[in-house]
């Protein structure tokens, strides 16, 4: 990447990586979240509720890392989201659709899991354009 540079981001509004890993990362013009699940950040804790709560959780989350590189939900492109059943795919996407309703929708897939972080029921990942400069 002659000249590009690659960068971490990081915020205390969002939950802190609990491993190996960034909340997410700038390459180029685009930033890459890590997969957000539904801790609420100043507890450190899984929001109570069920699959509505965490995803609006997990896209909280994935806003304030957003937010803190000057930009929003409407410069996602792409979101990856964990479910742990299928059986949530109705709420949870009825909530998602909520969230994003503005400008273009990102590409998305979908996915049931086995399981996921602190037996959460779901988890979204993102990428998001981001011109630098």
């Amino acid at each position: 990447m002659s000249g590009k540079t690659i960068s971490e981001v990081s915020t205390s509004n969002a939950p802190a990586a609990i491993g190996p890993y960034s909340q997410a990362v700038i390459a180029g013009d685009f930033i890459f979240v890590s997969g957000q699940i539904p801790v609420d950040p100043e507890t450190a804790t899984v929001v109570p509720g069920g699959i509505r709560e965490q995803t609006a959780r997990a896209v909280k989350n994935i806003e304030a890392i957003l937010k803190s590189m000057d930009t929003g939900i409407e410069s996602i492109v792409r979101t990856e989201v964990y479910l742990k059943s299928m059986e949530d795919f109705a709420s949870m996407n009825e909530v998602y659709a909520s969230l994003f309703t503005g400008g273009v929708k990102p590409a998305r897939a979908t996915v049931e899991v086995s399981r996921l972080p602190k037996d959460v029921l779901v988890e979204i990942s993102c990428i998001a354009y981001h011109k630098q400069g």
